[in-house]
């Protein structure tokens, strides 16, 4: 897919490129995000070129995965990354995709990744044709779970060992999204089970 540039009130969500380098490298010094995330630590420049460099514009080229550059439209600030993926199953009678993100520290808290999370979902769901997004966090991770809430997922639980984060299988919270979750037509009719 030829990588796309999506707006939203206060946020420009593009495509990475060599010049964000620097700004990843610099957010990635910050411990939470590798804690929660599989953002490599120690994070070293060549860390940052690679992503930007080619992970980046591969997964979109081959269809892994979208990743978008969160910056704000006034100053062109790096807000954080925000992608999705496992799309392998995008073009299946599944229709899934995966949303991840981490926002640099200095925006936390501020609802911006939560703006930018509404955007992609919106166009995952009209455009590409999604019909179950999923999200997951390492048990604990109150700050993606906030976000992913405020975008319109449901919490569906937790599941035990689901991620392997340094060596160690730790529980993860999941949820997913709907088209008919935020109002939304689409897709294959959905029967859900009766019984609780």
């Amino acid at each position: 897919m030829e990588p796309i540039t999506l707006t939203t009130a206060h946020l420009l969500l593009r495509p990475f490129g060599p010049s964000d380098a620097d700004a990843v490298r610099t957010a990635c010094q910050d411990p939470e995000i590798p804690r929660w995330t599989s953002v490599p630590s120690p994070y070293t420049r060549e860390h940052a070129e690679d992503f930007v460099g080619r992970i980046c514009p591969e997964g979109w080229r081959d269809d892994l995965i979208y990743n978008f550059a969160v910056v704000t439209r006034d100053e062109g600030h790096l807000v954080g990354a925000m992608g999705l993926v496992r799309l392998e199953r995008l073009h299946t009678a599944e229709r899934q995709a995966e949303l991840g993100y981490w926002t640099a520290k200095e925006h936390r808290g501020r609802g911006l990744t939560a703006e930018a999370a509404g955007a992609v979902v919106r166009w995952a769901l009209r455009d590409l044709g999604v019909e179950r997004l999923e999200w997951y966090a390492e048990a604990g991770n109150h700050g993606s779970r906030a976000v992913a809430l405020k975008a319109g997922f449901r919490m569906e639980g937790t599941l035990r060992a689901r991620i392997v984060h340094q060596g160690t299988r730790r529980d993860a919270w999941s949820g997913s999204l709907l088209p008919s979750d935020i109002g939304m037509d689409g897709g294959a009719a959905y029967l859900p089970y009766p019984g609780k």
